[in-house]
């Protein structure tokens, strides 16, 4: 039986300070997504054990989607992170820049228009910069709770994303999620986002 485990971080805890602070990437990490983690795993045995029973093995799903989901929405969350001082932040030329100003007109307007649908998810959720491999072009898309972007439409390759649940600022930033949201953008990693793009044109 596959086993799902917490990917390891590329960064120390207290790298994306004063941005994120090491308490709540520590807690973040070790046990919001180590919980989601844990808790697939618990669903994906259950699964296993009710082989045949069709009843049982739908009623999991729930849990599986939502788990599995916050495991691999946190994956790439970390992944699309890096301190300011290994480059966080740093948009360089090339096609990821081109795509951004030929969809958005600017990379300053993208920010903006991708910040202000982050800062209006209603309860928890996240905000993404996809792909659509369909029509070949970004677009900036929200979700619930920790729903996939391929949920929203099965071209849709998610190159970054925003986790906007409470728990990723709140002890820092309290209820003030557009500071948050403003302040990432320093930490972001677009070298890890170029790549994706890459693979998929």
């Amino acid at each position: 039986m596959t086993q799902f485990s917490l990917p390891p971080l590329a960064y120390d805890f207290e790298e994306l300070e004063p941005v994120i602070s090491k308490e709540i990437l520590e807690i973040h990490y070790s046990k919001h997504h180590a919980g989601y983690v844990q808790k697939l795993n618990e669903a994906v045995e259950k699964l296993e054990n009710v082989k045949g029973h069709a009843s049982e093995m739908v009623a999991l799903l729930p849990q599986i989607l939502f788990h599995g989901g916050g495991h691999i929405n946190h994956t790439l969350f970390w992944e699309n992170l890096i301190g300011e001082q290994n480059g966080g932040g740093e948009l360089k030329e090339g096609p990821l820049k081109d795509a951004i100003e030929k969809e958005f007109t600017s990379f300053s307007h993208f920010v903006e228009l991708f910040t202000a649908k982050a800062a209006v998810v209603q309860g928890s959720g996240w905000a993404f910069l996809v792909y659509d491999k369909e029509l070949k072009r970004l677009e900036i898309i929200t979700t619930q709770n920790h729903e996939l972007v391929s949920s929203k439409k099965a071209s849709y390759i998610p190159l970054l994303c925003i986790d906007v649940w409470e728990h990723a600022y709140y002890l820092q930033y309290k209820n003030d999620r557009l500071s948050f949201l403003k302040n990432i953008w320093k930490i972001i990693n677009f070298g890890c986002v170029q790549t994706r793009l890459a693979q998929e044109q």
